[in-house]
């Protein structure tokens, strides 16, 4: 089985939807030979994480959780500093949220390259636009 590349803009692109459509790539479930328990999903390059969207008040109000393991340990940030910070990190969120909740889903995280600006080392392997 040969895996196909994708390069994914960004730009302009609402997140959740942008989400959607890459795990759905990452899957294979725009393949013919699709199955669920079986990985035959595609690598994912998204470029330019850093202009994507949200709408309404969602950069004000989505906050994103984690904790270090010791008590009192929850530490949280808000959608606008994690763009600010780590813009990629809210695109590996989205879409990992948007994975099975199984073994699968490492390995699915593991073809999805996400990159703040425009620029990829991935060029070697000529990746097929894709607009979303």
């Amino acid at each position: 089985m040969e895996r196909k590349w994708y390069l994914v803009d960004a730009t302009d692109k609402v997140l959740g939807r942008l989400a959607t459509q890459v795990s759905i790539l990452l899957r294979g479930k725009n393949r013919p030979d699709f199955s669920l328990h079986e990985d035959k999903g595609n690598f994912v390059v998204v470029i330019n994480a850093e202009k994507v969207k949200l709408t309404g008040k969602k950069w004000e109000n989505k906050i994103y959780y984690r904790h270090s393991g010791y008590i009192g340990g929850l530490k949280e940030i808000k959608a606008k500093d994690l763009l600010l910070k780590h813009p990629e990190r809210l695109i590996i969120y989205a879409v990992s949220g948007m994975l099975p909740k199984n073994k699968l889903r490492a390995k699915f995280l593991k073809r999805l390259k996400v990159y703040k600006g425009p620029e990829h080392p991935h060029k070697a392997q000529k990746p097929e636009k894709i607009e979303l």
